[in-house]
């Protein structure tokens, strides 16, 4: 079988209004962060012993700040975002528009559920943590407009999917272009890992929340919840994921490695990223030890396709430094420009999730696991890569997106090269506290600066906990300024990106052999929901019928 390779296309422009409607998904996402970043001060300055929790608008109690970080962080700010950019890379990869209503929708439903969530949180009747875990109960508009949030997702992937089967009909027989090809995918993993908390939501807590069901079954919808929990990282994750196998290597002046390497990474993270969840319920004693360690088994599988990545990415960003005159084994990395603030974000947001995700081996493994499972080493490794390798990502990567959506130039390049660093620093402090302070037991989701029960361990760790929160919330604050100084035009019109950085492969893909078959999504989806059956069916069949048996809980 034979097939053509469509090149890097020239001469794309996204239609004004599509563009409009990106950049407030981005604004949207940024707000988000900015509500975030300002709770996330007070939980870590806590750990230092320092109550600030007061001074802040809105907030009654810690636990209702710390709702509101999780929530806005970890889901509103990660999906607003990754709606826009992955949207923009497939409609850049395929050189077409996307289906405008759409994507207007997307915007529209999200925005009415971030409102919903966010009335429930800051009214003091959701403060239940991001997990939602039941039978913590919180006011049905917040299971209600966490719904929403996940529905907007569904819409923009709808987008892509169209806009994906209208170019399949106009370029029959062709591959498809690298950098739609893995946006797509990382969209299909997130629709099947979505339907867990769909389920969860939609059919035990929303009618729970309303005294339709009286009770509700804590084992099951803990289940249901990391079915899709686990996966979310990796939603999460993949549009960085993107940007540094599609985007930065141009950026850094090399190329993409390889396109097979590529698209076979993304498959895998397809197949493997949804039935690992029960990894997460290793201390829950209605899971089976044989389905906790088949799911931890699968869990050490999906360390291979981000081994991949670090592979692709470094020798991408290798070739980049030597062309630009680096030497030596190492000499390349300073030949880099560092000075372009979006590569410099990126490249500092790798390296911390080099340590994130040797610390996610531990959390993997069932007996060391043990050891940390709730203590603030889960905080710890959760900031170098959500915290991190994500947002510390997403903010280099607006450094071009916004001066592209709206034509005007970045505000301060030096600012926000500066911005990085302190960010960086900030991130390793913390979680160098958190990690110190989570193997001498400092527990997690906890009051430090109340606890009558500190231990000498922990006053250090909660010291570097403090120092670092403080300045990633500097870094976060100084990039929210940058952004808002560029979109008010401070930077003028010259210099505006014309186009997305879009990378060209040393190994382009073959149009022959067994690797046409990547392109055959159908296939490969197949594959991931056999494997998810695979390893959920047996939970879920001894957890059925649903165990009704707790009332709601408001501890608010």
């Amino acid at each position: 079988m034979t097939s053509t390779v469509v090149q890097d296309p020239s001469g794309f422009e996204l239609p004004a209004d599509q563009r409009r409607v990106l950049s407030w998904f981005v604004y949207l996402g940024f707000a988000a962060l900015a509500a975030g970043v300002t709770n996330g001060l007070a939980q870590a300055v806590s750990y230092a012993g320092i109550d600030i929790t007061g001074y802040f608008p809105f907030l009654k109690t810690y636990y209702q700040g710390l709702t509101m970080h999780g929530v806005a962080n970890a889901l509103v700010f990660t999906f607003a975002f990754g709606n826009a950019f992955l949207m923009l890379m497939t409609a850049r990869g395929l050189n077409r528009a996307l289906p405008g209503a759409l994507v207007k929708a997307s915007f529209w439903v999200m925005l009415a559920g971030v409102a919903s969530t966010f009335y429930a949180i800051v009214s003091n009747h959701a403060s239940v943590l991001y997990t939602s875990y039941a039978p913590l109960q919180a006011h049905w508009t917040y299971y209600a407009g966490l719904v929403l949030v996940v529905i907007s997702t569904w819409l923009a992937s709808a987008a892509m999917f169209v806009t994906l089967a209208r170019w399949r009909r106009e370029h029959p027989g062709e591959r498809i272009p690298l950098l739609a090809y893995i946006s797509v995918v990382r969209w299909m993993m997130w629709d099947l890992a979505s339907i867990g908390v769909a389920v969860s939501f939609l059919g035990f807590l929303i009618p729970w929340s309303l005294g339709i069901l009286p009770k509700v079954d804590p084992l099951l919808n803990r289940t249901l919840f990391w079915f899709t929990g686990h996966a979310i990282v990796y939603a999460w994750l993949l549009p960085a994921y993107v940007s540094w196998y599609a985007l930065v290597p141009r950026q850094a002046g090399g190329k993409v490695v390889s396109d097979r390497l590529a698209r076979v990474a993304f498959l895998m993270f397809l197949i493997v990223s949804v039935p690992t969840g029960l990894h997460h319920q290793y201390t829950d004693p209605g899971v089976s030890q044989g389905m906790k360690a088949f799911q931890g088994l699968i869990t050490f599988v999906i360390f291979w396709p981000s081994l991949a990545t670090a592979f692709s990415v470094m020798a991408g960003l290798e070739m980049g430094g030597r062309r630009h005159g680096g030497t030596g084994l190492l000499g390349w990395i300073r030949k880099l420009p560092w000075s372009d603030p979006s590569l410099t974000a990126q490249m500092l947001a790798m390296l911390t999730f080099v340590l994130g995700g040797i610390t996610g081996l531990i959390n993997a493994s069932y007996v060391m696991n043990q050891v940390i499972h709730n203590t603030t080493w889960i905080p710890g490794h959760f900031h170098m890569t959500v915290g991190s390798a994500v947002a510390l990502s997403f903010m280099g990567i607006t450094y071009w997106l916004i001066p592209y959506l709206t034509g005007r130039a970045l505000w301060s390049r030096k600012l926000a090269v500066a911005q990085s660093w302190i960010y960086t620093v900030g991130i390793l402090i913390f979680a160098r506290g958190m990690i110190s302070g989570g193997l001498a037991g400092m527990p997690r989701r906890t009051f430090i600066a109340r606890a009558a029960y500190s231990l000498p361990p922990w006053h250090l760790a909660g010291v570097l906990t403090g120092i670092g929160g403080t300045l990633m919330f500097l870094g976060a604050v100084l990039f929210l300024v940058i952004l808002a100084m560029t979109v008010l035009g401070a930077g003028g019109s010259a210099g505006v990106p014309t186009d997305v950085p879009y990378s060209e492969v040393l190994t382009p893909a073959a149009t022959a052999g067994w690797e046409v078959n990547l392109d055959k999504l159908r296939w490969w989806l197949l594959a991931a929901i056999v494997l998810i059956v695979l390893a959920y069916a047996p939970a879920f069949l001894m957890e059925m019928p649903p165990n009704f048996v707790s009332p709601g809980f408001r501890l608010y």
